[in-house]
């Protein structure tokens, strides 16, 4: 059976120039898939070796961090054994824009954590990323083939999906969102046990160690979290928290087996990463920390009759600065001994969060005063000499706000509209901004039974 996939493999490689994108997540699939490949084209003739292939692996920032850590690992392996070896392959590492991270979604913006109904994070932090990478191939190359280690036998939902997109008789299925752009799954009919036979006979080529891999599978009691570029497999794909590998954060699932797996059997230092994730999964539907209209002013109710309420929106500012705090104060007692430069979130991260913060209200600029208290340093922040309001004069205007029933909130935004288009000689625009102000659904339901701002 292995013999017999490589020989297909060299054979889809040969067939044409389009250049391959492998995704490789770590786990044992994509590891099969891609030890598959590197014994296929390194059993080529140097002039046959003719196209790139490129391993790329998401980072979305958030991995639970024995995962990202091996997955480095394998990467620097891959790409020096290749190297040595003279074959066309590149290994590179995909993470979410600034903006659209996890803690920038989270705490800038005030997402709400992700739920089965509401998983905004593969998106932002997996699908995007990676096709990203993929159409800056398309735009090099004209044309690219995406190489997945996906299973039929993975669920019957997976095996669905994977025949509708087949054509009989061809190796290559075409990509159900990105246009120019093919998909080849070459161990799709492989089991779980062919997997793992495989991996645990045959020696990873470039020097990992497959034994290693299988006890963090045995400790983690998960699986594998593939590399998602294709939002119909997403939809159908279910959450990475419950029995995979994933994100330590993820709170889809009511349970994160993997990071309790890792800590069961020793790896206690994750210990504060869990109880931050339960925590950040028990305050997600807490009313009092929720906005009661959707992040473009919109309101919606839940329930009928009686029952009738404000559904809940993004998570409110004091809220988001709560959550910052915490992570901080779990990141000061976090000690990663796999690297010891380790952070729950970057620097970038938090700048772009001030900067969310302030455009919606944050006059008091409280993110460098959070991070200080917390870490007891300070980062090289860029402050505005022009302060809008200084400390006492924002308790007037809330005293001047409430003696007149005007929504602070309300002012804030006005305010802040009126920065963003102050120095411009002309101010296009700024009637438009201030009548979408002043017209979100929101500030017109102040007497709606129930509806407190």
């Amino acid at each position: 059976m292995i013999e017999e996939t490589i020989s297909r493999i060299q054979t889809v490689y040969l067939m044409d120039s389009l250049p391959w994108v492998v995704g490789f997540s770590g786990g044992k699939d994509s590891t099969a898939l891609t030890q598959l490949i590197f014994q296929a084209i390194a059993a080529l003739p140097i002039e046959k070796r003719h196209k790139k292939v490129y391993v790329i692996s998401s980072d979305t920032l958030v991995e639970t961090p024995l995962i990202i850590s091996s997955i480095n690992k394998a990467l620097m392996n891959i790409q020096n054994k290749a190297l040595e070896l003279e074959l066309p392959i590149e290994t590179h590492k995909v993470k979410p824009e600034v903006e659209n991270s996890f803690w920038s979604s989270i705490i800038g913006k005030g997402y709400p954590s992700p739920r089965q109904k509401f998983r905004w994070c593969t998106d932002r932090m997996k699908i995007e990323p990676a096709n990203r990478f993929i159409r800056d191939k398309v735009d090099q190359f004209g044309e690219v083939v995406m190489v997945l280690g996906v299973r039929e036998d993975e669920s019957a939902t997976r095996a669905q999906v994977i025949n509708s997109h087949t054509v009989e008789g061809k190796e290559l299925m075409r990509h159900s969102t990105l246009s120019n752009a093919f998909v080849y799954a070459p161990i799709k009919h492989f089991t779980t046990d062919d997997i793992w036979k495989y991996l645990r006979t045959e020696e990873s080529p470039w020097g990992s160690d497959n034994h290693a891999l299988y006890a963090l599978y045995q400790n983690s009691s998960g699986g594998e979290c593939p590399l998602i570029v294709d939002k119909e497999i997403k939809e159908n794909a279910g959450s990475c928290g419950n029995s995979r590998f994933g994100c330590w954060t993820c709170t889809v699932v009511s349970e994160d087996k993997a990071l309790r797996g890792f800590i069961e059997t020793g790896e206690e230092w994750l210990r504060p990463l869990l109880q931050f994730r339960d925590w950040l999964s028990k305050i997600r539907d807490k009313r009092e920390y929720r906005e009661q209209h959707r992040m473009d002013g919109g309101v919606y109710f839940v329930g009928q009759g009686e029952d009738k309420e404000l559904g809940l929106g993004p998570f409110t500012l004091e809220a988001r600065q709560m959550i910052l705090r915490k992570l901080l104060e779990t990141q000061m007692i976090v000690r990663n001994p796999y690297d010891p430069e380790y952070k729950l979130i970057l620097e970038e991260e938090l700048k772009h969060i001030r900067r969310v913060w302030r455009d919606d209200g944050d006059w008091m600029d409280t993110l460098p005063q959070i991070y200080r208290e917390v870490t007891g340093e300070d980062l090289d922040w860029e402050y505005d000499d022009r302060a809008m309001f200084e400390e006492d004069q924002i308790t007037d205007l809330e005293l001047l706000c409430e003696k007149n029933n005007v929504s602070m909130k309300l002012f804030k935004k006005l305010i802040t509209a009126e920065k963003n288009f102050s120095g411009y000689r002309v101010r296009r625009g700024i009637i438009q901004e201030f009548n979408k102000i002043l017209n979100q659904d929101w500030l017109h339901y102040g007497k709606v039974e129930g509806y407190k701002e």
